[in-house]
């Protein structure tokens, strides 16, 4: 396993972990502290402003963002276990601040703001991280992060280096889960038919476990197993790895 004495990174858990599942948040802790990194958690982290831009909110994108900008300056590299947040600062802060006072400022947390999985096989070079799991395990690409970021290779790498686990194909793997945020409430009939297919998916697939990068994927696919009655579960590729499951 190879580490990174002396290293930092800010940690920028996103405003669903801290929320709602701040485990995944721990996990993202405990797997960077094992390969030696240190871990700056700021105060005054909220969200990276993602939902009111996709909606066509600019101002308030703008005002949220802007904090975002404010509370994570310093030449730290950001990791994130979203490829959905880091997109939105990666890809659309430089748009969202171009041709303002914040625009080179946005533009330099974009070229140091990472994704987890991508962090660790791009940039650390590691692919083994001394995680373990005995059973079957089926990957799904979130949308943001296969599309924005082109993280795919990179959570395999780290999958097949899970001792004891068996990784299993899942059909329509890059295919959305139906989530997109405002999209699930919004046009609920398309969204419910998306999640069953890849809910036929993973049945299919004879996984024991899927796993993803996003928490709303997460929290999508999780919900509509347990109302299945699948015995199947849902996790974040976080906690895999730090042996949270």
């Amino acid at each position: 396993m190879t580490t990174s004495q002396g290293r930092r990174v800010t940690l920028f858990v996103t405003c669903i972990v801290d929320s709602l599942y701040p485990q995944i948040g721990e996990a993202t802790v405990a797997i960077l502290e094992r390969l030696g990194i240190t871990v700056h958690v700021p105060r005054g982290l909220t969200c990276c402003g993602q939902m009111a831009f996709n909606v066509g909110f600019r101002d308030d994108a703008y005002a949220i963002a802007g904090r975002t900008i404010e509370v994570l300056h310093g030449d730290d590299d950001v990791v994130l276990p979203s490829g959905s947040c880091a997109a939105m600062i990666r890809h659309l802060y430089p748009e969202l601040f171009a041709d303002s006072p914040h625009a080179a400022v946005a533009g330099y947390l974009a070229r140091r703001t990472y994704e987890l999985t991508e962090y660790l096989v791009d940039v650390l070079g590691v692919t083994q991280v001394g995680a373990h799991f005995d059973g079957a395990i089926a990957y799904h690409h979130s949308c943001h992060g296969l599309r924005f970021l082109g993280i795919k290779d990179q959570p395999r790498k780290l999958l097949e280096y899970v001792a004891g686990a068996k990784i299993v194909s899942l059909a329509g793997h890059d295919e959305c889960c139906g989530f997109g945020g405002l999209f699930a409430i919004k046009q609920a009939a398309i969204s419910e038919t998306m999640l069953d297919r890849k809910l036929a998916n993973i049945a299919a697939s004879g996984a024991d476990l899927v796993v993803m990068g996003d928490a709303s994927c997460m929290t999508q696919i999780a919900g509509g197993l347990s109302r299945a009655g699948s015995p199947v579960k849902a996790r974040h590729i976080a906690e895999v790895l730090a042996n949270r499951v």
